[in-house]
């Protein structure tokens, strides 16, 4: 399993976040934050995300992105970009229904420039729960197929 590094530039309220390796659940509330404190800026205009260099991206994180493309279509009235070169990734953005979320580029990214790391946040089991949830009913929303798959999941983590 490859290292999971998140990172991310903005300039003038255009974002580029960068996806690396193995993204998963624990990145959660990092991306969390990032979204929220985005979504708040009053010059927000567009944001990129970047998985060219991922190796695997979990359903949370899945569920995070598409979150955070119908928030940006329900505020701000478009999608955003999604840049990936890998077949598997791209088999596994299709598979998601991403093609309705984001407006895909499959080539490189070549926005790096003032680029930082974004650390992942402790946080307490109750609250990553309730993202993962959150995630996964987002990923079920999008599709017949995703509701099947992910159907079992939210049901066992919605039991007390």
């Amino acid at each position: 399993m490859s290292h999971c590094r998140i990172s991310a530039a903005s300039n003038d309220g255009a974002h580029v976040l960068k996806l690396e390796g193995d993204v998963r659940l624990t990145m959660c509330t990092a991306l969390d934050q990032y979204f929220q404190s985005m979504f708040a800026e009053p010059n927000f205009v567009s944001v990129w995300v970047d998985v060219t260099e991922a190796d695997g991206l979990d359903s949370t994180t899945l569920g995070m992105l598409a979150q955070l493309a119908i928030q940006t279509k329900a505020q701000f009235a478009f999608c955003p970009a999604i840049f990936s070169t890998n077949p598997s990734i791209n088999r596994l953005l299709d598979t998601m229904g991403f093609d309705q979320l984001f407006e895909r580029r499959n080539e490189s990214c070549d926005a790096n420039a003032g680029i930082e790391e974004i650390p992942a946040v402790a946080c307490e089991e109750g609250e990553i729960k309730k993202q993962v949830l959150a995630a996964h009913r987002t990923l079920m929303s999008l599709s017949a197929e995703n509701a099947g798959a992910f159907r079992d999941l939210v049901e066992t983590l919605e039991r007390p």
